[in-house]
């Protein structure tokens, strides 16, 4: 599986210094090993096999990060314009059947959080925003139902 991963700037920053930590705990976790291990029965050493979990969980996130950074699409949204959503892209919503505004930036998946206004350049209203304009009204099957949108603006910073 060698697809591009979309992602802005920023996401692949927080991604290469989420990198640089867990590289750092590296060693912390070998000495944790190093310690539970001298306390004798690794069979009932439940010091030893949460350390050992925990490296393993380590290595396996920095394989993760270092995958995702090899296959990374940084996208800068500042230097883009025009009508069209796009990745990057922050766009204003106003629910047809409730007049609720929402903005929302399409961002990568490790980027996304809906909480901040960032949403999944692959999450179903992303991929239902994706090429329409200024005023086009989007029709999207969210978990919670069917529900109507209506881009008010589109931005790209």
């Amino acid at each position: 599986m060698n697809e591009p991963v979309p992602m802005t700037p920023a996401g692949a920053q927080k991604l290469r210094d989420e990198l640089v930590r867990l590289k750092e705990e590296r060693p912390k976790i070998s000495r944790a090993i190093g310690v539970a291990r001298d306390h004798g029965d690794l069979k009932e050493n439940a010091e030893y096999h949460a350390a050992k979990e925990q490296q393993g969980l380590n290595e396996a996130r920095i394989k993760d990060i270092e995958d995702k950074l090899s296959r990374a699409e940084v996208i800068d949204a500042s230097k883009f314009s025009g009508d069209r959503v796009r990745f990057g892209a922050v766009v204003l919503l106003t629910n047809l059947d409730t007049d609720e505004e929402n903005t929302y930036q399409i961002v990568g998946a490790d980027e996304a959080d809906l909480k901040n206004g960032t949403i999944s350049v692959s999450a179903p209203l992303a991929r239902a925003l994706i090429g329409k304009s200024t005023g086009d009204e989007v029709v999207v099957n969210l978990p919670g139902g069917t529900r109507r949108y209506e881009i008010g603006n589109i931005e790209f910073r």
